[in-house]
């Protein structure tokens, strides 16, 4: 099962050398037209949706962009000697882990929201190597046993062909989380394939993932058992997912907080105002007092995200930004003219 390259221009519609202001605006452009919430083909939007997350959450970080073109330029030199930013054990196919014995198998993720390509290079599971465990034992700790008196048969006579026992490999990746999601838990289909290290048979697994409300980002999710087959009568490894907040076109997260830029023309930020804001789930009427300026903020208590299990949540912060029209019609620039001549206002001088 081979990995595709992803070209996450491509899916923003932007060059190569496109600013990080145009890559934001790009982003936020088609992830407002293809948010399930407003989308009418759902099933579509949803997959181009989380296709658009991907993108932006390589472009719109600096350092993982850098690394994406660094690879982009090397991707037919898979074998490079330095690596030119390919992992290790790449070998073009997918994902590796290791068994106990120090035996690989490939490994695919179906339904969580990433692409294997993400997966391999920037996912958040270090390369999705069964390294050590996470209890601090070397994962795939191997093990004789008597199956007599269940301790160890080493050096016992009679047991030197006895097959030993070994625990299967840990396996990690990362799962697409919506706001809404976060918003009031939900559950996920996630799908594993691989292939049998012992007898290379191509095997799936489904795995229906329960997201608990208020999950936050970065937080792991442990399946126990749903990681590597074990050998011998060995215990299955266990699947470690670790969520990832899908960027929202109109709100920004810090943790249960959420952040949103409110448009303001002058002259309702001169003369207030009131507007009705969506927030997540719901709307809200906000007043805008006479004098707001550019940058203030107004919070909305309890319209965050939950902060836990639990009906509390976070706040609302809605922060202003007041926009200045760059084409007036001629009666309009008369008008602006004719304020220009009345107005006690002077924003330079010393107050």
């Amino acid at each position: 099962m081979p990995v595709d390259f992803k070209d996450y221009y491509a899916v923003l519609g932007v060059a190569r050398d496109a600013s990080e202001a145009d890559i934001k605006k790009a982003f936020r452009n088609l992830a407002r037209k293809y948010h399930p919430d407003i989308a009418k083909d759902k099933r579509t939007a949803e997959e181009k949706f989380k296709e658009i997350n991907e993108a932006y959450e390589v472009l719109g970080d600096p350092a993982k962009r850098k690394r994406y073109d660094e690879l982009g330029a090397r991707w037919q030199e898979q074998g490079a000697a330095d690596g030119g930013g390919v992992p290790p054990d790449w070998d073009g196919r997918g994902f590796s882990a290791r068994s106990a014995d120090g035996q690989g198998f490939e490994f695919h993720f179906d339904g969580t929201g990433f692409s294997d390509f993400f997966e391999q290079f920037f996912g958040g599971g270090g390369g999705r190597r069964g390294a050590a465990g996470f209890s601090g034992m070397p994962q795939g700790f191997a093990f004789d046993t008597d199956e007599e008196t269940g301790g160890p048969a080493a050096g016992r006579a009679g047991y030197e062909d006895r097959p030993r026992r070994r625990a299967g490999a840990n396996v990690e990746g990362d799962l697409l989380v919506s706001l809404e999601e976060v918003l009031n838990g939900g559950t996920r289909e996630v799908g594993v394939k691989f292939a049998d290290p012992a007898t290379g048979e191509a095997r799936t697994k489904s795995y229906r993932v329960r997201i608990p409300k208020g999950v936050r980002d970065g937080q792991t999710i442990r399946l126990a058992g749903a990681g590597g087959p074990g050998h011998g009568g060995g215990a299955a490894g266990d699947l470690y997912l670790h969520a990832r907040l899908a960027r929202h076109p109109d709100f920004r997260v810090r943790e249960a907080d959420l952040f949103h830029d409110l448009d303001l023309a002058p002259w309702e930020a001169v003369l207030g105002t009131t507007v009705t804001v969506r927030t997540l789930g719901s709307r809200v009427s906000l007043r805008i007092p006479p004098g707001t300026t550019n940058g203030q903020t107004f919070r909305v208590r309890g319209h965050g995200l939950p902060t836990g299990p639990g009906d509390e949540r976070g706040d609302f912060h809605v922060v202003v930004r007041i926009q200045t029209p760059t084409e007036v019609t001629d009666a309009e620039r008369r008008l602006w003219e004719e304020l220009a001549r009345v107005s006690s206002f002077h924003p330079r001088q010393a107050h």
